[in-house]
């Protein structure tokens, strides 16, 4: 099996991390409005983990799909999409209809990635040396 690529390893350990944080503030919501239970803390494992889950699987498959053909890649790339998104409608499926967990609590740190990847260029500002120079 070939190794993990190092951007898909930084990368979901930048989304983790922005889930981590952005489901602590949701975490701290919950509670300053009286509404927090264990239903919320579960369902906010749940799905900060699948959402995680699902950009690191992402992450796997761009970087398998490199290794193949045009057209093999092409229908790779859209399959494993249809998977992913089929987990992700299974984990707020089990949100739901299970009593246990907050329905609020699973759908809203489904979206975190988004959030942490429309916020990603605010942590690039950096320009590196060699692209300053003018050729």
């Amino acid at each position: 099996m070939k190794q993990i690529d190092t951007a898909v390893k930084r990368e979901t350990a930048y989304i983790a991390l922005f889930v981590l944080i952005l489901s602590l503030l949701m975490q701290s919501v919950f509670l300053i409005i009286g509404k927090w239970n264990t239903g919320v803390l579960f369902g906010n494992l749940l799905s900060g983990a699948a959402s995680v889950c699902n950009f690191f699987l992402m992450g796997l498959t761009v970087q398998k799909a490199l290794d193949k053909e045009e057209k093999q890649r092409t229908s790779f790339v859209k399959l494993s999409q249809t998977l992913r998104m089929l987990f992700l409608f299974a984990v707020a499926a089990a949100g739901l209809l299970l009593p246990f967990f907050n329905i609020v609590a699973v759908l809203l740190p489904l979206f975190f990635p988004r959030i942490a990847i429309a916020c990603r260029p605010l942590f690039n500002g950096r320009v590196k040396p060699e692209e300053t120079k003018e050729e």
